[in-house]
């Protein structure tokens, strides 16, 4: 139960709260122009002041931290388990909360301040606090505690805030609530099997992480790290392949000292072989040109000449006969002479390119030699090479081989995952089976306060599907901003009561005016009177901010009297001195 709201700034509204239902009315005061509202009066400001005063953060545009505001301190008196409590913060030193009260009940214990005359707690150890004593949560969070129930989310559902889109649907508090933080929060405070919703996200979680990676793989996003394992696998075989044959000739391998004398030995040898291939090239022409001179050389035809001399020596004496035969003579003797010489030179050639083949044959056997045994290993730096080579295609063969696995994995996790959300889904169904008087004390308590509001106006269904618990307001017809409204008003009065019998509540409800806007003015009567009703019958406080325009005069049953209800404080944004601060900034 929240009892009162003070602050040591002079110009602040005390305000006192009873039992039951309470109203914190802004009204118009003598002397308002047409131009002032009571927007500005301090009604969602009072909501905010309970948030920041419950371990709310309080950012450099929190209006805690103005400069009107920054150096006053605001406190709370409210119940805190089962004592009574002053908490108080400010704007200047926001990370620490003054306490008056019990401490030694206090599930984290504050620090006492000698000079100061109380306990000084630590925003977080705070909000622990809070969560533990009206939620059950524990004290001291499990650090690898991920998508659980936490006290400020859950504590929102009590004290709806405007600025977060809290006015949009029953389930949601704020807009940029996670659906599974919605899950999660709801099923704590009925009392089902929370943990199943926390499954859910962890899922979906794994889920999108394997969605992410199948589309960067598909797409070549992530480069070489993921591929199609049937790639990868053939990439695999032909690394490994390469290391057999690159280990079995390192185990071969001999390292020659002398490899470098040996190779450039083989080179000069070749080198040799083929200049003595040339030279024989150029004397085997030679004895074809010597051979085709000796066949064209042939012994010249002296008949004619013969003739002649027959006919001069008629007249000519036996001295030119004589000489007839000396010509003749001289003539074959140089004929044979040629002959004898063109057969010298093809047989000199003959033997020099014989003898240049006998040194091929002697070198080529010396070059076969050295290649023999070079082939047997290599020099230390080609062992080294090939070391190293090894060294990198083994090191490609395990990136391959973590490549692989991390392919099929992304491949077959989708059925894991399938598996996995099937496995979740009957968990849920049978939580659901379970404690189905859960949920049907939660369908039919909502039923009964949105009846009591419009006939057939709305029903809650809780269910299990494939994406987790779904709690969803059903409105039959047209759908308006007032009946979105009043919903959340049965949804959150139905999680107050439901959560207050298990003991998970802070015993009281605000909502805003906000959450007036667009309703009916018979309805607004009837929320009223409702809330009043149920507080009184089950035992925890309703506060509500209104301006007094929207407060309805008629509606309520005869022995209604709505105005017992409002708070002696009354805000106004007529003057300046009429909001709740006192002050305009």
């Amino acid at each position: 139960m929240m009892r009162g709201i003070s602050s040591d700034l002079a110009s602040f509204k005390t305000l006192t709260f009873r039992p039951g239902l309470n109203i914190l009315l802004a009204d118009k005061s003598e002397g308002a122009t047409d131009r002032q509202s009571r927007n500005g009066a301090g009604k969602t400001s009072f909501v905010e002041m309970v948030h920041f005063l419950c371990g709310s953060n309080a950012p450099k545009d929190s209006i805690f931290r103005t400069p009107a505001l920054i150096d006053s301190t605001f406190e709370i008196i409210m119940d805190v388990g089962d004592d009574e409590y002053s908490i108080a913060r400010s704007g200047k030193k926001p990370s620490t909360i003054i306490l008056n009260g019990p401490a030694e009940n206090l599930p984290i214990e504050p620090k006492f301040i000698e000079d100061e005359g109380h306990y000084e707690i630590s925003n977080e150890n705070w909000k622990a606090t809070l969560g533990a004593c009206w939620f059950g949560l524990d004290a001291v969070p499990k650090p690898d505690d991920k998508n659980t129930p936490t006290f400020r989310s859950l504590f929102s559902y009590f004290a709806r805030r405007q600025g977060s889109g809290a006015f949009q649907t029953p389930v949601q508090h704020s807009r940029l609530q996670q659906l599974w933080d919605q899950q999660v929060a709801i099923s704590y405070l009925l009392g089902l099997d929370w943990r199943i919703a926390s499954d859910f996200q962890r899922l979906r979680d794994k889920e999108k992480i394997v969605k992410e990676l199948g589309r960067a793989a598909r797409s070549g996003g992530l480069g070489t790290i993921f591929g199609r394992a049937a790639d990868i696998r053939t990439r695999l075989a032909v690394a490994e392949r390469k290391i057999e044959r690159l280990s079995s000739r390192l185990k071969s391998f001999q390292v020659i000292n002398e490899y470098r004398e040996l190779q450039e030995e083989a080179n000069g040898i070749t080198s040799r072989i083929n200049k003595l291939g040339e030279e024989n090239f150029i004397d085997q022409g030679l004895i074809d040109d010597l051979k085709a001179s000796l066949v064209e050389e042939q012994e010249p035809d002296l008949s004619d000449l013969g003739k002649l001399y027959e006919e001069v020596g008629v007249v000519l004496p036996d001295m030119v006969r004589r000489r007839f035969d000396e010509v003749k003579v001289f003539h074959r003797t140089i004929i044979e002479n040629r002959r004898s010489h063109l057969t010298s030179e093809i047989n000199s050639a003959s033997q020099r390119i014989q003898e240049r083949e006998r040194a091929q044959s002697d070198l080529d056997a010396r070059r076969q030699q050295i290649m023999d045994f070079l082939q047997s290993g290599g020099a230390l730096e080609q062992y080294t090479a090939m070391r190293e080579e090894l060294g990198r295609a083994e090191a490609e063969v395990e990136s391959l081989r973590q490549k692989l696995t991390a392919a099929e994995t992304l491949e077959s996790s989708r059925a894991e995952l399938d598996i996995e959300r099937a496995r979740i889904v009957q968990a849920l169904r049978d939580d659901v089976h379970e404690r189905q008087d859960i949920v049907n004390e939660a369908i039919v308590t909502f039923e009964e306060l949105s009846e009591a509001l419009y006939e057939n106006a709305g029903s809650l269904t809780i269910d299990a599907t494939a994406n987790g618990p779904s709690f969803e307001v059903k409105v039959e017809g047209q759908r308006s901003k007032g009946i979105t409204n009043m919903q959340i008003f049965c949804f959150d009065l139905m999680l107050l009561e439901l959560s207050n019998r298990r003991g998970r509540s802070p015993g009281f409800l605000i909502h805003d005016s906000h959450l007036f806007d667009g309703v009916d003015e018979r309805q607004v009567a009837k929320a009223l009177q409702l809330g009043a009703d149920r507080a009184a019958k089950h035992g925890y406080q309703y506060i509500v901010t209104m301006n007094s325009d929207v407060l309805p005069n008629d509606g309520y049953r005869p022995d209604f009297d709505v105005r017992s209800y409002i708070l002696d404080t009354t805000l106004t944004d007529a003057t300046e001195t009429g909001g709740l601060f006192g002050l305009r900034f």
